[in-house]
């Protein structure tokens, strides 16, 4: 019976794979310049990237800039996405930002995490997002996918996004980390799904925990 793989060589093994045949994956969500990607992803939290792609067109087509954003109404707002998960509280959330962007940023989108977590309904998963797709910053992103797939992987045993975190960023490389965060979110979403994982057209199963402590 093979070894079980050290922990180094499993993220070796995991991000070559990737390095090698995910090379140029990026973001989900459309979005045209920081202004728009921050909203976006605001949006995108618990909720599809692909409702926040049917929604955005009308809301950057009414709201082209923070400006303007930040003197909307909340009705206004709220009738743009009405359909994603949570829109009162998001639609607060937007035009909050948008003021405090204008006001305290000039309207340019800040690239530490601290600052960007200033930003309200900014938590440090959007930060991170935002940092990382922005500004290359190294740092990577924790939702429910890079979490899951990161403990099924044997990458992390850690049962919060922050511990998560902590275990991905001391083993990924730091010119490896922004792209990191897709290459784990996008196999979580259509490959490692939360109910029904596809380990049958999984190509990292010889590396993966789960499937080594699952397979008949």
């Amino acid at each position: 019976m093979p070894a079980k793989p050290t922990l180094r060589q499993r993220y070796s093994a995991i991000l070559g794979w990737f390095a090698a045949n995910r090379p140029a994956v990026q973001s989900e969500l459309h979005f045209r310049n920081g202004y728009e990607l921050i909203v976006s992803v605001i949006l995108s939290a618990q909720c599809t990237d692909k409702r926040v792609n049917m929604v955005t067109p009308a809301l950057f087509g009414r709201y082209p800039d923070p400006e303007s954003l930040a003197a909307a109404s909340f009705e206004d707002v709220l009738a743009l996405v009405r359909s994603v998960s949570y829109p009162n509280s998001k639609a607060r959330h937007l035009i909050e930002m948008a003021r405090k962007l204008v006001s305290d940023f000039q309207s340019v989108i800040p690239s530490d995490i601290d600052s960007l977590m200033s930003l309200p309904g900014v938590g440090r998963k959007t930060a991170n997002v935002v940092a990382s797709i922005l500004y290359d910053k190294p740092v990577i992103a924790v939702d429910t996918h890079v979490l899951r797939v990161s403990n099924r992987l044997g990458l992390s045993h850690g049962k919060t996004p922050e511990k998560v975190e902590a275990d991905l960023e001391n083993n990924i490389p730091v010119e490896q980390r922004a792209i990191s965060h897709h290459w784990l979110i996008l196999h979580g979403r259509y490959t490692c799904t939360a109910r029904n994982p596809k380990c049958g057209e999984c190509p990292l199963t010889q590396w993966c925990e789960y499937f080594s402590d699952n397979k008949k």
